[in-house]
């Protein structure tokens, strides 16, 4: 019995050591092989934005984060240290010009000078100008057209300031007009409306220089344009007689339009008894024709 138990202590024994070792040094290595080991992520560390970050925020560095892109994937001016790209205000937190998406790369384009407040002449496109216009409540349409929005500009002439009958006339000026802001407002979120007193919009040089022109010759007001929409509408000048009673415009191209019909001189040729010569009756002369509409070509934006 004793030599029994001995023997089924022994086994005992190398079977809890076997098992030790399969646990110590045999599963480890079967699972590493299953999963292979992952490579460190290579690439240019960039700076981007850990959160969305909205106009007019000033940065710290719990905004900001570091990741690794490839280095055909860097976009150009990006910043590779979070304390770099808080140093581009050589002093002062730096200010959010553009808003800014999470994991969005931020650039120094996005963010303000040295102590600056956000300014509009970052939101200016190459090549474009940013022009203000006076505006009220109504030309300003009613203070719904938001920095982002996109407007038509138009022009209204008062022919006759010193006739007893008004005759006006109107021109679409600039088409297709991004507003820049409205009054001291040039936050692109912005979804306040407010009764303007000016609007700033961006337009060509071209542009730039016939609104000068425009804002002396009559009244500026603004025509909001549907989100999305950029299409140049064809807009001849327009005058009252177009759409009231009474004698039509003179056109100086497209189909007639209806009306009274125009006095016309005639001759009368009566032979008399006594005297054979003829006589030349004429019907009162015509009025003279309206001046043609002076033409002011529409400009795009």
């Amino acid at each position: 019995m004793r030599v029994v138990t001995i023997v089924s202590l022994a086994a005992s024994a190398v079977l809890g050591l076997g098992a030790l070792f399969v646990a110590k040094i045999a599963l480890p290595n079967a699972a590493a092989a299953k999963s292979p080991i992952r490579p460190e992520a290579v690439g240019q560390p960039v700076v981007v934005a850990s959160r969305p970050l909205k106009y007019g925020e000033k940065l710290d560095a719990g905004m900001l984060k570091i990741i690794k892109v490839p280095e055909t994937a860097v976009p150009e001016g990006a910043y590779t240290t979070v304390e770099q790209a808080l140093a581009a205000d050589h002093g002062g937190a730096p200010v959010v010009l553009t808003p800014i998406a999470g994991k969005e790369a931020v650039l120094p384009t996005k963010l303000s000078g040295p102590g600056s407040r956000p300014i509009v002449s970052a939101e200016v496109a190459e090549g474009m100008r940013a022009y203000t216009l006076k505006v009220n409540d109504a030309s300003g349409v009613g203070g719904h057209a938001l920095p982002g929005d996109h407007v038509d500009v138009v022009l209204m002439r008062d022919l006759t300031p010193r006739g007893d009958q008004r005759n006006y006339i109107s021109y679409v000026v600039v088409q297709n007009a991004r507003v820049l802001g409205i009054d001291l407002n040039a936050d692109p979120t912005s979804n306040k409306p407010a009764t303007p007193n000016t609007a700033t919009i961006e337009v060509s040089v071209e542009d730039s220089q016939k609104l000068a022109i425009a804002s002396t010759l009559g009244e500026l007001s603004l025509a909001l344009r549907r989100n999305g929409q950029a299409d140049i509408a064809k807009a001849p000048p327009m005058r009252t007689s177009d759409f009231l009673g009474g004698a039509p415009a003179v056109r100086t191209s497209g189909p007639a339009r209806s009306g009274p019909a125009r006095p016309f001189s005639a001759i009368l040729i009566v032979e008399g008894e006594a005297n054979k010569r003829p006589r030349v009756s004429k019907a009162p002369a015509p009025p003279p024709a309206a001046a043609p509409v002076p033409q002011l070509p529409t400009a795009t934006s």
